[in-house]
C-alpha cells in the first residue's frame, strides 16, 4: 500500500510540474499550443523634417518606452551624417541626433516594431503624483476658470465625475460666456487638451496629457493624437476630450506620457514630425520567445531555446523519443501487441522520420531477410556469441552499403537514407529473430517482427504529426505528463485488449 500511495504521489508531482509549467509559458510568455499561428506585429515610423541653419544641429527626440497592452519589439534610428545617442530622463526616452555642421532641408527616421502584451492590463504601477501646480492665468482668464471650476465641482462628487462633468460642459453648442472667454482667447481647439488639464490643475485634480496613435494598418503622414489621463487615487483613467468618454481605448498606442516637448531642436527651424503605420505578422513562437528573453526570464533562459540552433535541433528529434515510448507502453502492456524488444521500435520509427514510411519498411525488411539467411548460415559453424554477433553488425554493415550504391545506380534516392537505421539495433534484431526462430518456431518470431513494425509505424505516424511535434519541442516540460502516463501503465495488472478474446465465452454467458 505504501508503494502504491508513493506511486500516485509522484504521478501527480509530475503532472502538476509539468502541467503547471506549460501553463505558466503560455498565459505569462504567449507561447502557442498550435503550430503555425502568427501574432500582428505593428511598425510605427517618425519622420522628421526641418532646415538646418549652416551650424551646429542638436535634435532631441521623445521615443516610446512601455506601452499598456502592447510589448516592443526592436527600433532603427535611421539617420545620415548624424551622431547618436538614446539617454533617459525623468519623462522617460529621448533620442538624441547630433552634427557639427548641417545646412538645408534634413529628415531623420525613427522606427519602432512592437506587438500585443500577453496580458492586457490597461494600467502599469505608478508611483502618485504630486500636487499640481496651478498655472498663471492674468485676469479676466483667471476669474472665467474658477467660475468654470465652481460650478463644475457642484455638479460633481469626485475626481472622475469632476472630469466628465467639465468636458460635458465644453463640448457643448452653448458654452457659457466665461468658457467662450477662455476658449477664444486664451485657448482653441487645437490645444483642447491642454484647456482642460489647465482647469484640472487650478482645481488640484493630477491630470496629464498622453500623446498616442489609434493603429490602422497603411496610415501616413499622420500627427499624434492627445488624450487626457486623470488620476483617481489608485489609477491613471483616459478621457477623450473630444467626445467626452472614459476609458482605455482599443488599438490605442501611448507615444509620450505628459512631460516635455515631442522634438527639441537647436541649429534648425521649420521643424515637423509625421508618423506612418504598417502592420504585419510574425509566427507566435518567435513573439512568444521574444517575450520571455525580454523579461530576462530564468525558465527560459536555463532552457532549450538558450541552446545553440544546431543543438536546439537535435533536441527538437530527441524529445520524439518518449512519444514513441509511450506508444510502445500502451501497444505492450495495454493492447497485447508483442515486439522484439523495447528500443527497436522507437529507434526504427525515428529512422522512418528520416527514409519516410514505405521506403523505410521495404529497406528494412531487406536487410533484416537477408540477415536472418547469414546468420542462418553462422549458427551452423557454431561461432560463440559476441564473434557471432560482431559479424552479423559488419554483415549489416556491407549490406546497408550495397544498397546504396545499388539504389543510387538506379537512380533511386531514397536508398541513402539507409545510413539513418541504427546498425546495432538491425544486427540485434536479427540475431533476436534469430534466436527466437530456433526456441519458438517461425510464426513466434514473425509475430515479434511484424508487432516491432507495426508498433514503428504507428510511433511514426504520431511522432511525425506536426502538432505532436511542436508541442514537444515548444514545451519540453510535457515530458514529465509522458512519464506521469507510463508509470500509471505500469502499475496496471488488468487484461490486454488481446487477451479479451480468449475470455469471449465468458462474457457471452
Amino acid at each position: 500500500m505504501k508503494a502504491k500511495f508513493q506511486i500516485y504521489a509522484l504521478i501527480f508531482l509530475l503532472v502538476a510540474i509539468g502541467g503547471g509549467l506549460t501553463i505558466y509559458k503560455v498565459m505569462v510568455f504567449g507561447f502557442p499550443l498550435v503550430p503555425g499561428t502568427s501574432d500582428e506585429i505593428w511598425t510605427i515610423e517618425a519622420k522628421i523634417t526641418f532646415n538646418a541653419q549652416d551650424g551646429p544641429v542638436n535634435a532631441s527626440f521623445f521615443i516610446p518606452d512601455i506601452t499598456p497592452g502592447y510589448s516592443i519589439h526592436s527600433e532603427d534610428f535611421a539617420s545620415t551624417h548624424y551622431g547618436f545617442t538614446k539617454t533617459k530622463d525623468e519623462y522617460g526616452w529621448r533620442a538624441n541626433w547630433h552634427a557639427r555642421k548641417m545646412d538645408g532641408p534634413q529628415t531623420i527616421y525613427y522606427r519602432v516594431q512592437f506587438f500585443d502584451s500577453v496580458r492586457k492590463h490597461p494600467y502599469f504601477a505608478e508611483d502618485e503624483p504630486n500636487k499640481p501646480e496651478s498655472p498663471f492665468l492674468e485676469e479676466p482668464y483667471k476669474t472665467a476658470a474658477d467660475t468654470l471650476i465652481q460650478e463644475v465641482r457642484t455638479f460633481s462628487a469626485d475626481r472622475l465625475t469632476f472630469t466628465e462633468e467639465l468636458l460635458k460642459r465644453l463640448n457643448s453648442p452653448t458654452n457659457p460666456q466665461y468658457v467662450s472667454l477662455l476658449f477664444k482667447h486664451r485657448y482653441s481647439s487645437k490645444n483642447k487638451a491642454q484647456f482642460v488639464v489647465d482647469i484640472l490643475s487650478r482645481a488640484e485634480i493630477p491630470s496629464r496629457i498622453i500623446k498616442g496613435l489609434f493603429l490602422e494598418d497603411g496610415l501616413r503622414n499622420q500627427p499624434l493624437l492627445d488624450l487626457i489621463q486623470v488620476y483617481d487615487g489608485a489609477n491613471w483613467i483616459f478621457f477623450n476630450q473630444i467626445t467626452g468618454k472614459q476609458g482605455h481605448p482599443e488599438h490605442f498606442f501611448i507615444w509620450q506620457k505628459g512631460g516635455k516637448s515631442l522634438l527639441d531642436l537647436v541649429g534648425g527651424n521649420k521643424s515637423k514630425v509625421s508618423f506612418s503605420i504598417i502592420k504585419d505578422f510574425r509566427t507566435s513562437l518567435k513573439l512568444a520567445t521574444h517575450r520571455a528573453n525580454s523579461k530576462e526570464a530564468t525558465l527560459i533562459d536555463f532552457s532549450i531555446y538558450s541552446l545553440p540552433i544546431e543543438k536546439q535541433n537535435m533536441f527538437k528529434l530527441l524529445l520524439l523519443v518518449p512519444i514513441g515510448a509511450l506508444v510502445v507502453v500502451v501497444m505492450n502492456n495495454l493492447v497485447g501487441l508483442p515486439t522484439s524488444g523495447t528500443f527497436m521500435p522507437i529507434l526504427i520509427a525515428m529512422s522512418f522520420k528520416q527514409t519516410e514510411l514505405l521506403p523505410g519498411l521495404f529497406m528494412f525488411c531487406i536487410i533484416v531477410g537477408a540477415g536472418l539467411q547469414i546468420r542462418a548460415y553462422l549458427s551452423h559453424l557454431n561461432l560463440l556469441f559476441v564473434p557471432r554477433i560482431s559479424a552479423v553488425v559488419i554483415v549489416v554493415v556491407i549490406l546497408m552499403a550495397g544498397m546504396s550504391i545499388f539504389s543510387v545506380k538506379l537512380g533511386i534516392r531514397q536508398g541513402l537514407t539507409i545510413t539513418f537505421f541504427p546498425m546495432i539495433i538491425l544486427a540485434w534484431t536479427i540475431e533476436r529473430i534469430s534466436i527466437m526462430w530456433e526456441e519458438q518456431g517461425y510464426r513466434s518470431a514473425l509475430t515479434q517482427a511484424a508487432g516491432s513494425l507495426l508498433v514503428a509505424s504507428i510511433s511514426y505516424l504520431i511522432m511525425g504529426y506536426n502538432v505532436i511535434e511542436h508541442l514537444t519541442f515548444t514545451f519540453p516540460e510535457l515530458v514529465l505528463i509522458i512519464l506521469a502516463v507510463i508509470l500509471l501503465i505500469g502499475n496496471y495488472r488488468g487484461y490486454r485488449l488481446s487477451e479479451l478474446s480468449r475470455f469471449k465465452h465468458f462474457i457471452k454467458e
